[in-house]
């Protein structure tokens, strides 16, 4: 009787791991998932929530990107930085941001103001505004905000008329808070005490306007400007603008907040034509 033939038998089969149990094991590895790519990220403008506030001696005026009204509330010489960020918090509960910009009525510097303000409570030099609002907080000086916001490109210089003189020049995207105010006008008054709203009351309106413009006249030389912007509480007493001189409106403020984030969320006049990179220098 021939002998019996024995089945050959692979040694993967001794180890008892046959193919079938590798085919179902590869069956049930988790799918890999595609991620997105690293450079697909949101705009600019969906990932900064600007909160812009200007502070005044009569009101603290405040709007966020993508509100149409503003809202405010009452300053006074007793209101301390502690007060107002508790009054900023209280007033915006139901907004939603995620960075601050501040007109300060004074002198600033890259950490916040340099001087205390003569119409406002005491403390404000020092104070960490970023750490109280737990977020990026920009502060610059409110005239220089508000210049921000007028500008259009080239050189320009904003005079702002009101309590005192105001002054910013911006040259492509580098902002320049000046002190005009502090030039001598005569041996007994500066520039900014023949222009201020006490002159006003002084003088009269066509004796001050008068001043004014002899002043306006000199700045855009002197600076050798392209155009200047006039704004400020008193700035409609001037009358018929001449050429190279435009009256600012009350929403640069704000414009200015937001462009100090890179955000551009307010719609231009018809005759803006508006070239900056953005990237604002301070000085």
């Amino acid at each position: 009787m021939p002998p019996k033939k024995t089945a050959k038998v692979s040694p993967r089969a001794l180890t008892g791991k046959s193919t079938v149990k590798r085919k179902s094991a590869k069956k049930t590895k988790p799918a890999r998932v595609k991620s997105e790519p690293k450079d697909v990220k949101p705009s600019a403008n969906e990932e900064k929530r600007v909160l812009a506030i200007d502070i005044g001696g009569t009101n603290v005026k405040l709007l966020l990107n993508g509100q149409i009204d503003s809202r405010k509330f009452s300053s006074s010489k007793e209101m301390t930085p502690v007060d107002f960020v508790e009054k900023v918090k209280d007033i915006t509960q139901d907004w939603e941001y995620n960075c601050i910009s501040i007109g300060y009525p004074g002198l600033t510097g890259p950490n916040g103001p340099l001087s205390e303000p003569g119409n406002l409570g005491p403390g404000w030099v020092a104070f960490d505004f970023q750490a109280a609002f737990g977020m990026p907080v920009k502060i610059m000086n409110d005239a220089a905000m508000q210049a921000l916001g007028s500008y259009e490109g080239g050189r320009m210089l904003f005079l702002g008329f009101g309590t005192g003189l105001g002054s910013t020049l911006i040259c492509h995207s580098t902002v320049i808070s000046l002190e005009l105010g502090n030039l001598r006008w005569n041996d007994n008054y500066t520039a900014g005490e023949m222009l201020g709203r006490r002159a006003l009351k002084r003088l009269g309106r066509k004796k001050w306007r008068r001043i004014a413009w002899k002043f306006i006249n000199s700045a855009i030389k002197s600076f050798n400007a392209d155009y200047i912007v006039v704004g400020g509480g008193n700035a409609k007493l001037l009358g018929l603008l001449p050429p190279g001189v435009r009256r600012g409106h009350n929403q640069t403020a704000y414009r200015g907040g937001f462009r100090l984030f890179g955000v551009e969320d307010m719609p231009r006049d018809k005759h803006e034509t508006l070239e900056h990179d953005k990237n604002w220098r301070l000085l």
